[in-house]
């Protein structure tokens, strides 16, 4: 038992593999963060790479990382979907008036469920998701320069084909 913790210690967590990597995309259906009536679902996604980005206002993280996904947005290859993570609507929508809006949709995820459903650790992570809706890469935590062009436009650019 002392071994297994003490392994499990040294573990990365940004380097733990999802257990949906290559598995469908959780289904979901959510109301936009600009327009609550209207809702966003996976299957509206079906045929077309995307990138779903997991963020909140309250989340520092997500501030650091922002500027990496807005460079990512305005490179135009894939749509970037965000996922705001159990937050109010009012301060979501402050957030990226103030700091710019990247997402082709934001959508609501205030309880927190469809984050779950999607093995979400906390906030910020990136998902990149193929044109048979099946989930190819995972980012835990902030998105960096770095990272942005070793993991993600590669993840990318080979779904593209």
């Amino acid at each position: 038992m002392v071994a297994l913790l003490g392994f499990g210690l040294t573990l990365d967590p940004k380097k733990i593999p999802s257990p949906l990597i290559d598995k469908p995309a959780p289904d979901f259906s959510l109301g936009k963060l600009y327009a609550p009536e209207e809702t966003l679902s996976k299957k509206n996604l079906l045929g077309q790479v995307w990138v779903l980005n997991v963020w909140a206002s309250w989340c520092v993280s997500c501030r650091a990382e922002h500027a990496i996904i807005t460079s990512l947005a305005n490179r135009n290859l894939v749509n970037v979907v965000g996922l705001n993570y159990k937050d109010q609507p009012e301060d979501a929508r402050r957030w990226l008036k103030q700091f710019g809006n990247p997402y082709s949709a934001s959508l609501m995820d205030r309880d927190g469920r469809v984050g779950i459903d999607w093995g979400v650790y906390g906030v910020p992570e990136t998902f990149v998701i193929g044109k048979d809706g099946r989930i190819k890469y995972k980012h835990i935590g902030p998105v960096t320069r770095d990272s942005l062009e070793r993991e993600v436009i590669p993840a990318i650019k080979e779904l593209l084909g």
